[in-house]
């Protein structure tokens, strides 16, 4: 135990190393090599030439798919993925009540709905709040592998076909996780990934989507990737190809220098991933003893990703100390990553799922559901607090340094109260 006085309190702070703490992705000269190199060659790609085929190829083999299509963010291609699916007016997909708000926000675009699902104590959908959702008009369901902890993808894939509906994952957080040693992102009908900044995987920004089925890629290839690339890849004979010149009309494409980026990262990815796990257990590990605090309960047949390292808040045994006050005394004692979930946070609370009519022509008469009709996903919100996973041997001591400074103020939490 810390004896020392808290930070907040007048004592010395646990942490005095200067921020930021973590800094996402890791920039090596060959990183610098590639974008350099990329721009002398092209910076627009408007088939599937050069580096964008380059990172989809290594994407497609290290998931194990047929096909990977990028794209200009995650959202877009979640955007993709859902309207590729054939979702459009009047269907209802199943997402977690507990996500970030892109999972669901592009089914808005395609006329669909959104149906929220409680979620268990983990945070991961509860099977049985969704097995209720369902209605005729249900066609699919989303898979969220929350902060990098996959979900349990033998009892969704079993849902899934039980009540004849479509798997669908977003694997934003997710990159190099496994189910049984299978990689998200290769159990449903299709994927959506994201390739933003602190991505395990990142490009500075894009995204992609996964999947086995031809049909489905085409189909993606038209909602944002026009002309020359549809014109080349969906076959001549197949009835889809009139539309290539215009697909959809939109144009999501991935930057060449977003691509090159992700494709230099890419290889070191299971090393990074390798050192976040070694790191992750390590931190959960020096948390076994500390009041207060509740480490992630990870499934035996779960690899996760670490994205983020979430941790959960017991304000009782804390004598009630509200987690917003554990907090500031953390970023007292020099722990400035520590934070709650901002916009990852249960999706009734924002107005866009309260009254989406607000916005969007189509939803005037639709009302959000009620405050309270997902307890558990309010509830995991609230108590969850989360800080970074580093990766390198290097990054050890600032790991233990906040492990060590959470000890301290939970051990002193009866000071604040």
């Amino acid at each position: 135990m810390n004896d020392s006085p808290l930070a907040l309190l007048g004592g010395e702070p646990a942490i005095t190393v200067p921020g930021p703490h973590f800094e996402w992705p890791p920039i090596a000269e060959q990183d610098r090599e590639a974008v350099a190199g990329q721009l002398e060659a092209a910076v627009s790609i408007a088939d599937r030439s050069g580096v964008v085929a380059d990172l989809e190829d290594a994407l497609a083999s290290y998931l194990g798919v047929r096909h990977v299509v990028t794209t200009c963010t995650g959202t877009a291609a979640l955007h993709s993925m859902y309207a590729a699916a054939g979702i459009g007016p009047g269907d209802e997909v199943i997402v977690p009540a507990l996500t970030f708000h892109a999972t669901a926000t592009p089914l808005f675009h395609l006329g669909a709905h959104p149906v929220l699902a409680d979620v268990d104590d983990r945070g991961q959908l509860d099977l049985d709040a969704a097995a209720r959702r369902i209605t005729a008009r249900t066609k699919a369901v989303v898979a969220v592998h929350l902060w990098g902890l996959p979900e349990d993808m033998d009892a969704l894939v079993s849902f899934a076909d039980e009540h004849g509906l479509m798997l669908m994952e977003d694997g934003s957080h997710a990159h190099g996780a496994t189910w049984n040693g299978q990689r998200t992102g290769s159990f449903g009908a299709a994927a959506a990934f994201s390739l933003n900044g602190p991505k395990p995987l990142s490009a500075g920004e894009g995204g992609f989507v996964a999947t086995d089925d031809s049909e489905l890629y085409y189909r993606v290839l038209l909602h944002g990737q026009y002309n020359k690339r549809c014109r080349r890849e969906i076959p001549a004979t197949h009835p889809l190809a009139r539309f290539s010149v215009t697909g959809m009309g939109l144009k999501l494409r991935i930057h060449p220098l977003a691509a090159a980026l992700a494709n230099a990262q890419l290889p070191r990815l299971d090393g990074y991933l390798a050192g976040r796990q070694a790191i992750a257990a390590r931190m959960c590990a020096a948390f076994d003893d500390v009041p207060g605090v509740r480490v992630p309960h990870v499934l035996v047949s779960a690899l996760p990703s670490w994205y983020a390292l979430p941790l959960r808040y017991e304000p009782t045994e804390l004598g009630g100390l509200p987690l917003q006050r554990f907090l500031d005394a953390l970023h007292a004692e020099g722990a400035t990553e520590v934070d709650r979930p901002g916009s990852t946070c249960p999706l009734h609370t924002h107005p866009l799922f309260q009254a989406p009519g607000g916005l969007l022509p189509g939803y005037a008469d639709r009302q959000g559901p009620a405050a309270g009709n997902f307890p558990a996903a309010e509830h995991v919100h609230a108590t969850t607090f989360k800080l970074p996973v580093w990766h390198g041997q290097e990054d050890v001591p600032l790991a233990d340094a906040y492990a060590a400074a959470i000890a301290k103020v939970a051990s002193h939490a009866k000071d604040m109260l």
